[in-house]
């Protein structure tokens, strides 16, 4: 089945945010990259004169003051079905205009070794708290540890919001294999980056599941042993080929029970890849960029095994800072029995354009 979505997307943002990461437009990977430098050069630095009791008061009050946005995630879609079927949980559901979040996120230092974040979400149904969640600031040995509800570290466009998508709808198989949400839920998890000359992490996260807004391959039974955790694992690397060329590429594994009993277990390994192309002698900051994440999900039922997959590509032409043209293709396979996903008996594909 196949269908194609024409999307525009309208944002509005009230942002207290790092000056660092809205005029350059940096991905989280270089971010991280460039405050590991920044923090070596710091260390190598001869020391700065004490400051004054007022100085120090000022700067306490700096940290604590949270960082605030106020984003508005809207659409204008047309669909060339009648039922365009979406996946995501703020997608387009209708041609013409839809009104998808309005979400509130706030962060701050707590003291010098926490800092805590959250998402709040409101929808026309509600409200609902996305993400909470504390994270570590001053571990030793490169390591970090997060704590409360968050989106799973599995992949690429998981880990993001909506706002921050080059497409006004999420995948096809995030949706499919995670739910309309994607993969969230209450946990810990921590973090590691290895010293290295390039970038490199290593992660590994435990959480309740979810159930099937957020974790919709999984059970979602009370937790009565180790067994019953969702387990999530990661790699992510970072390569700066040159001022102008970059690439991420990743591989993750979210393991946990499933729905069908008999301590059955569902499966979901993935590998995502970006690459971006943004000279820096271009005056209007232009930036070409591809990325591509392919899942492969295997579900134990009675008697059986199931063994589907599924996959996204996009390319996104950024004309300037304001302006941008992009492509998507999603793919998932479908399974002609599939007893845990009976409305997915069907390979479906989509072709986007925004």
């Amino acid at each position: 089945m196949s269908r194609l979505t024409l999307s525009l997307v309208g944002l509005s943002a009230l942002v207290w945010a790092s000056p660092l990461a809205a005029q350059t437009e940096l991905t989280p990977e270089e971010l991280e990259a460039i405050n590991n430098a920044l923090q070596a050069d710091s260390a190598d630095a001869s020391p700065s004169p004490t400051p004054g009791p007022l100085a120090g008061a000022s700067s306490s009050l700096s940290s604590m003051n949270p960082a605030i946005a106020l984003i508005l995630d809207s659409a204008l879609a047309w669909y060339s079905e009648d039922d365009p079927r979406p996946t995501g949980g703020h997608d387009a559901a209708q041609n013409g205009f839809n009104f998808q979040q309005l979400e509130l996120s706030m962060g701050a230092s707590v003291d010098p070794y926490f800092r805590l974040d959250s998402n709040i979400v409101f929808t026309l149904f509600g409200v609902e708290v996305e993400e909470a969640y504390l994270t570590t600031l001053a571990l030793p040995g490169n390591l970090q540890v997060r704590a409360g509800q968050y989106l799973l570290p599995f992949g690429r466009i998981n880990r993001t919001h909506p706002h921050t998508w080059s497409f006004a709808d999420q995948p096809l198989v995030i949706g499919k294999f995670f739910g309309g949400e994607g993969a969230r839920g209450l946990g810990a998890e921590v973090s590691w980056l290895a010293p290295l000359p390039w970038f490199v992490e290593l992660v590994a996260s435990v959480n309740n599941p979810a159930g099937e807004c957020c974790t919709r391959s999984f059970a979602n039974d009370t937790i009565d042993g180790p067994e019953d955790f969702l387990y999530t694992l990661g790699l992510n690397q970072f390569f700066d080929l040159n001022e102008d060329w970059s690439i991420t590429w990743g591989i993750s594994a979210l393991l946990g029970p499933n729905d069908s009993g008999l301590d059955n277990r569902s499966e979901v390994y993935g590998t995502d890849l970006y690459v971006r192309y943004r000279p820096v002698a271009s005056a209007e900051r232009m930036a070409l960029s591809w990325q591509t994440e392919a899942l492969y999900r295997t579900r134990q039922v009675p008697g059986s095994r199931l063994e589907d997959w599924g996959l996204y590509s996009q390319l996104v032409w950024a004309i300037n800072a304001s302006w941008e043209l992009g492509g998507r293709y999603d793919y998932v396979a479908g399974l002609s029995e599939d007893e845990l996903n009976p409305e997915w008996t069907e390979a479906r594909q989509r072709e986007a354009v925004q």
